[in-house]
């Protein structure tokens, strides 16, 4: 596979929000295991400026065949799959299962930090058991100092294609990065380290037992590297990854298994605060609002404010290739057109994401579209409104942000795909409006305290996470941020 010289011939996952039926059924304490099913290939090394002037593909809208019916979406959204146990756990106690009995070797995939951030892309888009890439000095190292997601590359191709927002210290580096990937010069990792949002990396020992593992996790860490006794890494555990071992085992652990059946409303989880985007915005804004609030994915509403789709920073492995850069020029809703199609591709047929439940769905209803999605967030919505494309209404909370649209709306030109309505994708009128999010850290700390456990606060973690991109918050949005931040 070769990647777009344009992004990494200089230099160098929902994916996480989509399924298509029958819907997966997990194995007790599995691996999310998904293939990406994405290869590129170029023959032509074309310069960065052919590659914006590139011929553009017919819309994949063309080309899908649907094979999910409108009752098949409703019948999965009714009934998400049942967990499926492993004989291993039964009758044990949660609080005795070791950390290391949920990892593998095969989840931790190392590159060095001299390699190239084409290298580095490369072991990413093949490494789908755990979505990252740990980065060591050098081959004989046992310790990672860093890690490669799809977050960094997100940050990454804006920084490539001009669309970053440098704060003043960091702009002469963001400038010499993206002459030397049109250049088609080798970029190593460690010279785009300044360019990442990082995070302290997170340990436990193999041999600690899941109490740990969920305190961290409720507290809004997201994955966790383990170790055995030598400090080498064996493995790599996730939110996602812990939470369907929680969902396939539950059975097993009472205190948790009474949670199922409670209505979110009941439970008081999730949050109103909410960030998305509007389905005609341009899809670069989307993938800056990711970088500048160190979100792995945002929703996607109409102009009544149903959700209408959902992007994440694990799709923009479906920019990593010349033929794809005309995607950047076009809207969201096309993109999500796109995401579909490749999942259609991928799986022998259509699919449609179910990313969304409403105050009156059960945790069980929850969890289960989360594991079976391998998503990070669920969107809450209130019933269906009568048409997808009705007239924007008030909204919940003090005021709706309706930013400006910023300079990156406007910096990239050329060829556009149609515009795609979002009343065209099937089933989008099943949704409704946007009022809530309910993520896997707001799921894994309610287990937490509802066992006695005390994880801190999530919105300390979510504060760090935006305070450590590299990318310069606007000071409006900021100063002003509301229950529902739609970005146009």
């Amino acid at each position: 596979m070769d990647l777009n010289p344009a992004y990494f011939r200089g230099g160098r996952d929902s994916k996480e929000t989509s399924i298509s039926p029958p819907p997966p059924q997990r194995t007790g304490s599995a691996s999310s295991v998904h293939k990406s099913g994405h290869v590129i290939n170029h023959s032509h090394r074309s310069s960065f400026a052919e590659n914006l002037r590139g011929v553009v593909p017919p819309s994949p809208r063309n080309q899908r065949h649907p094979s999910f019916t409108q009752a098949a979406i409703q019948e999965l959204l009714n009934h998400p799959p049942t967990p499926r146990h492993n004989p291993r756990f039964a009758g044990r106690d949660w609080r005795d299962v070791a950390i290391g009995e949920l990892v593998s070797g095969d989840d931790a995939t190392w590159v060095e930090l001299d390699a190239s951030v084409q290298d580095a892309t490369m072991a990413l888009l093949k490494n789908t058991s755990s979505n990252v890439v740990l980065v060591r000095e050098n081959t004989t190292s046992p310790i990672p100092i860093s890690t490669f997601d799809y977050n960094d590359l997100n940050a990454y191709i804006l920084v490539v294609v001009g669309l970053a927002h440098p704060s003043d210290d960091l702009v002469e580096l963001y400038d010499s990065l993206a002459k030397k990937a049109h250049a088609r010069i080798n970029i190593p990792l460690r010279d785009i380290q300044p360019i990442l949002r990082k995070e302290s990396l997170v340990t436990l020992q193999g041999d600690e037992d899941l109490t740990k593992a969920i305190e961290v996790f409720g507290s809004g860490v997201h994955q966790v590297l383990v170790t055995n006794q030598n400090a080498e890494v064996i493995g790599i555990l996730s939110q996602l990854k812990l939470l369907e071992f929680f969902w396939n085992e539950g059975v097993n652990f009472r205190v948790i298994d009474e949670l199922y059946p409670r209505l979110l409303r009941d439970l008081g989880v999730g949050s109103q605060q909410i960030i998305a985007i509007n389905a005609d915005s341009p899809l670069t804004e989307a993938l800056n609002l990711m970088s500048q609030e160190g979100l792995s994915s945002v929703a996607v509403v109409d102009n009544g404010l149903n959700v209408v789709g959902n992007i994440s920073t694990a799709d923009v492995k479906l920019l990593t290739s010349a033929t794809s850069l005309p995607l950047l020029h076009n809207s969201c809703m096309h993109f999500i057109s796109v995401i579909l199609t490749e999942k259609g591709v991928e799986k022998g047929k259509d699919s449609f994401p179910v990313f969304y439940v409403n105050p009156y769905s059960t945790l069980a209803h929850t969890v289960a579209k989360l594991v079976a999605t391998h998503s990070h967030r669920m969107w809450v919505v209130e019933s269906a409104s009568p048409s997808p494309s009705a007239p924007g209404t008030p909204s919940l909370g003090p005021t709706v942000l309706l930013p400006t649209p910023s300079s990156s709306q406007t910096s990239l030109t050329g060829n556009h795909f149609p515009s795609i309505p979002a009343s065209s994708l099937p089933g989008t009128h099943l949704s409704g409006r946007l009022i809530g999010v309910i993520t896997l850290t707001d799921i894994l700390n309610l287990f937490a305290r509802s066992t006695g456990l005390n994880p801190t606060d999530p919105s300390e973690q979510r504060a760090r996470r935006r305070r450590s991109s590299s990318s310069s918050v606007r000071p409006s949005i900021e100063s002003s941020r509301a229950s529902l931040d739609i970005r146009r």
